[in-house]
């Protein structure tokens, strides 16, 4: 079983839209499992501090990182092989790539972020590898969380119906994905094109190929340059 378990201060905002779906389906089926531990479990006090004004100065508050190391070690065993992932805005970006990694794994631990950041030494001390999913703050580090485990999730073998769902999708050949269309076969004066009522597979399928191509030169240059990148730097592509 894919296991995930999350550290956050809002454990009451999981499995949230895991719940429904593909991904609830698959939770109730126990194709992975979702733990989610609050953090102020191992705050300090009477009131469970979890957090500090950060030395140098500044604005906001600091996780503090004895009580996040705390709270991690209580989570996991020494010997736990899953990835133990920050979700934090200077982390790298999120692809499509290390997802599938991830779901070929045997889960995740994720921790979520809030306030200012965590300590950095937590960081180091716990190697805590850090990931974001965009150019942009939020709150907190859960809704990021949630981005990923969906991500992951699907990709597991028994969530999604067929198995190509996830192998021609945007981001998993370097490009874009080609448009879908399907009845009626005009909508407001706009018809389907013709080569996918052509039954023939071999012209559907090239039709496919330079719409993905174009759309991703249109839309994502850097995913073509990518691509392209990579091809140049393996062997076998030349």
């Amino acid at each position: 079983m894919w296991r995930a378990t999350i550290l956050t201060l809002f454990p009451e905002m999981f499995p949230g839209p895991l719940g429904l779906s593909l991904a609830g389906d698959a939770l109730k089926r126990d194709i992975w499992s979702l733990e989610a531990i609050d953090i102020r479990a191992h705050g300090l006090g009477k009131h469970r501090s979890v957090d500090d004004t950060p030395f140098g100065g500044g604005a906001g508050m600091v996780i503090r990182a004895d009580v996040l190391a705390a709270s991690l070690d209580a989570a996991l065993a020494p010997d736990d092989a899953r990835p133990r992932l920050l979700m934090s805005p200077r982390g790298k970006p999120l692809t499509q790539a290390r997802v599938r990694q991830l779901a070929d794994g045997p889960g995740v631990a994720l921790v979520c972020g809030r306030f200012e950041g965590i300590d950095e030494r937590a960081i180091e001390a716990r190697d805590l590898e850090e990931i974001s999913i965009g150019d942009y703050v939020l709150s907190g580090g859960e809704l990021a969380a949630l981005v990923l485990l969906d991500a992951a999730v699907r990709l597991l073998p028994g969530v999604m119906g067929k198995l190509e769902s996830g192998a021609e999708e945007s981001f998993e050949n370097g490009r874009l994905e080609y448009p879908h269309y399907t009845k009626p076969r005009t909508f407001e004066g706009r018809a389907v094109p013709e080569v996918l009522l052509s039954g023939d597979h071999a012209k559907i399928a090239a039709w496919r190929e330079a719409e993905a191509q174009a759309l991703t030169a249109a839309r994502r240059p850097d995913l073509l340059a990518t691509s392209l990148r990579a091809k140049r730097g393996n062997p076998e592509s030349k």
